[in-house]
C-alpha cells in the first residue's frame, strides 16, 4: 500500500514539474520565427474561414492564445512568449501524427483531423501558411541553421 501511493506521489510529481518547466519542443523550436512567421497566420483572414484567433483566444482547449489588447492589431513581446509556449506544447518536432498544431486544422483529404471546430483551414499541405507552420515545428533544419 506505502508503495503505491509512494508511487502515485511521485508521478504527480513529476507531471507538476512537467507542466511547469517549459517543454522539450520550446526549447528546440525557433521563437523568432514564431513571432515573426506563425504568430501573424493566427491573425489572418483566410476567405471562407474565420481568423484562428477568434476562437482560440476565447477556448479551453489546447490552443488558447493570448487576447489582444483593445485596440491592438498584434501581442505584446509578453503575451507572444506566453504564445510561444503554449502553442510549443502542440508540435512534436518531425512527427506530424503528434503535431496538433499540424494536423487539426489540416483539411481531413489532405491527412488531417476531420473534426477541427474552426473547419478546414488548410486544404492540403501546398498551403503557404501551412508550410510556414511546418517548417517551424520540424525545428531546426538539416544543415543546423533554424528555419527562416
Amino acid at each position: 500500500m506505502f508503495i503505491m501511493r509512494a508511487c502515485r506521489l511521485a508521478m504527480i510529481v513529476a507531471i507538476m514539474a512537467a507542466l511547469q518547466a517549459p517543454s522539450a519542443s520550446a526549447q528546440s523550436l525557433d521563437y523568432e520565427f514564431f513571432k515573426t512567421r506563425v504568430e501573424p497566420i493566427f491573425l489572418k483572414k483566410k476567405p471562407g474561414h474565420t481568423r484562428c484567433y477568434v476562437c482560440h483566444a476565447e477556448s479551453n482547449n489546447a490552443l488558447r492564445l493570448e487576447k489582444l489588447s483593445p485596440g491592438a492589431k498584434f501581442w505584446t513581446e509578453e503575451q507572444s512568449r506566453r504564445n510561444f509556449e503554449t502553442v510549443s506544447r502542440l508540435v512534436v518536432p518531425g512527427n506530424f501524427a503528434a503535431s496538433r498544431l499540424l494536423f487539426m486544422p489540416l483539411a481531413p483529404e489532405a491527412g488531417g483531423n476531420a473534426f477541427h471546430n474552426g473547419g478546414r483551414q488548410f486544404a492540403s499541405k501546398n498551403d503557404p501558411d501551412w508550410k510556414t507552420l511546418e517548417q517551424w515545428a520540424n525545428g531546426p533544419n538539416p544543415a543546423g541553421g533554424k528555419g527562416k
